[in-house]
């Protein structure tokens, strides 16, 4: 197994969760910096040349929610996902959809308008509307964890892992507040595993 890493990226979810499942691993650097996502041995594995990838046996694999869910998949005796067909199965494909689709793009539109592009290509109304609608998404997941410790049924799953990646992308962005305690808790506890420890920062 082999993980195309750079510290600063959603690699960092795949490391993550490959310290959880307690495989063996490869860690291949990436440097954004200098381009080398760009380089066309790269573009081979990722077509966009953009992070995370993997190679399992030779086989590229990118994206970093369909890399996780595939990687619970192919170690099920770590119990990382809930059983196929089962209610906490279709719970567990919707959070995880939920934070790629609803709370991670209004992250990077306001990271995108704040830090990344020019003084003269950001947009102040562009950060307005992705705040605005990181509150709404960040209200819907501030209750469903009220009460809870894991996003699907009673245990720690592959979920958690997306959940907590977006949930650091959004609290070094500035958009944990005081009016989501729950999910800073959340991240909090999720982020005290020792494997998040390894993937954020070992």
């Amino acid at each position: 197994m082999k993980l195309y890493f750079h510290p600063q990226s959603r690699s960092t979810r795949i490391r993550w969760i490959l310290e959880e499942l307690g495989i063996p691993y490869e860690l291949a650097p990436v440097d954004l910096l200098k381009g080398e996502q760009k380089e066309p041995a790269y573009l081979k594995v990722h077509p966009m040349g953009q992070l995370p990838a993997i190679e399992d046996s030779g086989c590229p694999l990118f994206e970093s929610a369909a890399i996780i869910m595939q990687l619970a998949d192919k170690y099920p005796e770590k119990g990382l996902a809930p059983a196929v067909g089962t209610q906490e199965r279709g719970e567990y494909y919707q959070w995880i959809l939920f934070a790629m689709t609803e709370a991670e793009p209004p992250l990077i539109t306001i990271v995108q308008n704040t830090r990344f592009l020019s003084e003269a290509d950001r947009s102040p109304a562009a950060v307005d509307r992705a705040t605005k609608r990181f509150k709404a998404v960040a209200a819907v997941l501030e209750e469903r964890m009220k009460g809870r410790d894991f996003i699907v049924g009673n245990k720690f799953s592959a979920a958690d892992v997306v959940l907590g990646g977006v949930l650091f992308f959004a609290s070094r962005v500035g958009q944990l507040g005081d009016d989501t305690p729950t999910l800073k808790a959340t991240l909090e506890r999720l982020m005290a595993r020792p494997a998040a420890k390894k993937g954020y920062g070992g």
